[in-house]
């Protein structure tokens, strides 16, 4: 087999060609072209994507001889605002690379998505039902679905809903263990509710384990939970959260949503992140129950390490 990874440079897509290389799976790292679009609708999307032929066929020349191709590229950005950057990285790319796949004879493409399509949803799930509830969902749902009129066949296509996804090198793990040191360390009571904070290490074997699956594979695969509750991330983190009322808990939000709104949803990332401190969000069992696929489940660890780090003298 040999591996194609786009966004490789990025926190994901360097632990994808990382988990590969560790594997013994022949891989190189393909730049993502830079696209824009202004789509509001998968049909949409199709439109544009018909638009960039030349796009599709410079990416189909780099991806031919590939056997699966995992698009690690996109946007990363939950506190951004619509913009046609954004609706281009993670709803027009995926459509143009599946079509450069079917193009060049991949056999798989492993799509990187998001759980926040799911929105507020208290149990996610690998259903196609989304609930996006800011531009950053709304574009990696809008790419789900718009990968979702590509036709069938090859190459066959799965989109991963990857949860909080943590690591020692990103800045969101490092702002999460001065939370958790911080008055602002707090929990919604009982503090027992299921966190949806996850490991790098699981997502990249997650992907790893997709791309050599043998067999068919759904379209939608959610990454599993790693056992930690709300409290316990926290905790984990180096902090002795606040156990707040729940009631008060959900007034705060609804009211920092009310606000957020009339800033055209400039707040929802900032406050989606207080939300799933509070009360996290459950998560169904999935693909990877059903299979029995074991994975390196280390985000306990990785939180550790955060705390303390911070706590280092520098």
């Amino acid at each position: 087999m040999t591996w194609a990874v786009l966004g490789g440079s990025g926190f994901v897509g360097s632990a994808v060609l990382k988990a590969l290389s560790d594997a013994g799976e022949d891989a190189l790292s393909v730049r993502a072209p830079r696209v824009t679009a202004s789509a509001r609708t998968p049909a949409e999307v199709a439109a544009e994507a018909d638009r960039q032929q030349a796009v599709v066929d410079r990416l189909a020349t780099e991806l031919t001889g590939c056997t699966v191709v995992v698009n690690a590229a996109g946007a990363a950005a939950p506190r951004s605002p619509d913009s046609p950057e954004l609706t281009g990285a993670n709803a027009l790319l995926p459509v143009l690379i599946a079509r450069a796949c079917a193009s060049a004879g991949v056999q798989r493409l492993v799509h990187l998505s998001s759980a926040a399509v799911q929105g507020h949803r208290p149990v996610l799930d690998e259903s196609p039902d989304t609930a996006p509830f800011s531009p950053y969902s709304r574009s990696k749902a809008l790419g789900e679905h718009a990968l979702g009129l590509v036709a069938s066949g090859t190459p066959e296509v799965v989109s991963v809903r990857a949860t909080s996804v943590q690591g020692l090198e990103r800045p969101t793990t490092a702002a999460l263990a001065r939370l958790a040191a911080s008055p602002l360390a707090s929990v919604a009571s009982p503090g027992t509710a299921q966190s949806p904070v996850s490991s790098i290490d699981a997502l990249a074997e997650l992907v790893l384990t997709l791309g050599l699956h043998d067999g068919p594979v759904p379209p939608i695969v959610l990454q599993p939970w790693e056992g930690m509750t709300v409290r316990t991330v926290l905790e984990a983190s180096g902090g002795t959260p606040l156990v707040l009322p729940a009631t008060l808990c959900r007034l705060v939000l609804r009211s920092g949503y009310a606000v957020s709104a009339l800033l055209k949803e400039r707040l929802h990332g900032s406050i989606r992140r207080v939300e799933l401190m509070w009360f996290g969000q459950d998560q169904v069992a999935g693909w990877t129950t059903e299979q029995s696929v074991s994975l390196p489940f280390r985000v306990s660890p990785i939180l550790e390490e955060a705390g303390a780090r911070r706590r280092r003298p520098r």
